[in-house]
């Protein structure tokens, strides 16, 4: 379990990277340890991924190479040297790879060479869930363009005081030593409009997951380590009240007339308190009931003791009641990732400073 939380935390950290797979080109990140690994596969349309810990690389690596003997550490660090290569944007030449889409998910075959003899590994990836996704994808984009977005809103507050600074200078007095420097004063309104217009049909094209993965990796990285930061304050920042309330809990369940030190007095609930007390004679004779052959008690018992509220529900009415329009959208959410995939990655492309 140790080994599988620490693979993920550092999963997060990795920045996405283009890779190509013969005429398709994906956004990949992958996280190898000795313990395993997770590698995440994406085309901005569908995401898959793939856990493997050590023993299911164990089992594999002995039906993909029979004639390899090597431990599950070394398997595992032959990998990362096979794949970091191809996520750097140099990969190897004597490896190639190759990859399958199916319904079930996508394949990717590698085939490289080991001490002289062939080496396989095929990863099995299959879809990546929605929460998996929103954390390596959707919330990063989301910082990053609030990132980029105030990094605009400083730039244009550094022109603005750089226009009133060179026309101060004017009014002055001062003039330019060359006319080709002369610049006109920023307007914002005008540099928006212009931006989108050249920008947007550069970024919405076919290479905007390459364009993202090279130019963003630094601000991906960065944004995921501030985040990973806030996690462990949060997490530090848990008051450790929990354990002194099951401590408390545990004196009164084996002492109940005893009050432990520093609890309160209302702590000891009146219910445990009764099973110590005398026990109370019989009333002679019994209260009988109108019918004796009926169970139900007397009209004012019932009230007294919200009978109708405690009585079960007919069976049938225990019906589960139809799943509401928010459960139906959190089961099926899948096909609503591609078009906010795109849109977050173009968001954040067009906020870049060229």
């Amino acid at each position: 379990m140790e080994g599988s939380e620490e693979l993920e935390r550092s999963l997060l950290t990795q920045p996405w990277a283009s890779v190509c797979f013969g005429e398709s080109t994906f956004l990949a990140k992958a996280s190898f340890r000795d313990t395993g690994y997770i590698l995440l596969i994406s085309d901005l349309s569908s995401v898959w991924y793939e856990s493997a810990d050590a023993e299911a690389v164990g089992q594999r690596s002995k039906e993909l190479n029979k004639r390899l003997m090597v431990p599950v550490p070394a398997f595992l660090h032959r990998l990362c040297n096979l794949m970091c290569p191809l996520l750097a944007g140099k990969p190897d030449t004597a490896t190639s790879f190759s990859c399958h889409r199916t319904a079930s998910g996508l394949s990717l075959h590698m085939k490289s060479e080991l001490s002289g003899l062939p080496f396989y590994w095929d990863f099995h990836c299959c879809p990546a869930p929605v929460e998996m996704v929103s954390h390596h994808l959707v919330q990063p984009l989301i910082r990053m363009s609030l990132v980029l977005q105030y990094q605009v809103q400083e730039l244009t507050s550094l022109l603005l005081q750089k226009d009133a600074e060179i026309e101060d200078y004017r009014e002055s007095g001062a003039a330019l030593s060359r006319d080709r420097l002369r610049t006109e004063p920023f307007q914002e309104k005008t540099f928006q409009q212009k931006s989108m217009a050249e920008s947007l049909p550069l970024i919405c094209g076919v290479g905007e997951g390459q364009a993202f993965a090279s130019t963003l990796r630094q601000l991906y990285m960065a944004v995921m380590q501030q985040e990973a930061k806030q996690a462990l304050k949060r997490q530090h920042s848990v008051p450790n009240c929990v354990s002194f309330c099951w401590y408390q809990k545990m004196l009164r369940a084996q002492h109940p007339l005893q009050k432990p030190q520093g609890t309160p007095t209302c702590c000891l609930h009146p219910r445990r308190m009764k099973q110590h007390l005398p026990a109370r004679q019989p009333r002679w004779p019994p209260p009988q009931l109108r019918n004796p052959g009926s169970l139900w008690p007397r009209p004012s018992q019932r009230r007294r003791r919200g009978f109708l509220a405690e009585r079960p529900l007919p069976p049938t009415l225990r019906v589960s009641a139809p799943p509401s329009i928010q459960e139906k959208q959190c089961r099926a959410p899948m096909h609503l990732l591609p078009p906010l995939l795109h849109f977050l990655v173009d968001l954040v492309l067009v906020m870049v400073p060229s």
